[in-house]
């Protein structure tokens, strides 16, 4: 509800009517905070963690062309200089720039594009049966 109130789907007024007469005691809201943090989960469950962006908006795939674009540029560019004898300065500043730019590439893939998901997954118990003091043999060298 506060997330739409937020976004303004829905106006102040109609939440509060929506939620008038609602009660929420403390123990009844601790409960419910720890009933998502503290369970634990069967392996193989996948967690949606939160709401992920859309990967779609205008705002990444212009990012993603202006990304490919200057990497392409800089790239180039220093394929161009080590064919011409550029000095190692000049090759190391192209080569750092197009790192930097498939660096912020990652990052805003990984903040808006990519879902927040986790699998979660248990270690097995391990179990060390008793050894029989009778079948170990005494090796003499």
């Amino acid at each position: 509800m506060l997330r739409q109130v937020a976004s303004g789907d829905v106006s102040v007024e109609d939440a509060r009517a929506a939620l008038e007469g609602v009660t929420l005691d403390e123990e009844t809201y601790q409960s419910a905070i720890d009933h998502g943090v503290y369970n634990k989960v069967e392996p193989g469950t996948i967690i949606r963690a939160s709401l992920a962006l859309n990967g779609t908006s205008a705002l990444v795939i212009l990012t993603f062309l202006w990304g490919v674009g200057w990497t392409l540029y800089w790239a180039g560019s220093m394929t161009y200089g080590l064919y011409n004898g550029w000095d190692q300065q000049q090759l190391s500043f192209h080569l750092a720039m197009t790192m930097v730019t498939l660096i912020v590439m990652g990052i805003i893939y990984l903040k808006w594009v990519a879902p927040d998901i986790v699998i979660v997954k248990n270690r097995r118990r391990k179990f060390i049966p008793p050894k029989d003091p009778d079948s170990w043999h005494k090796y003499e060298v």
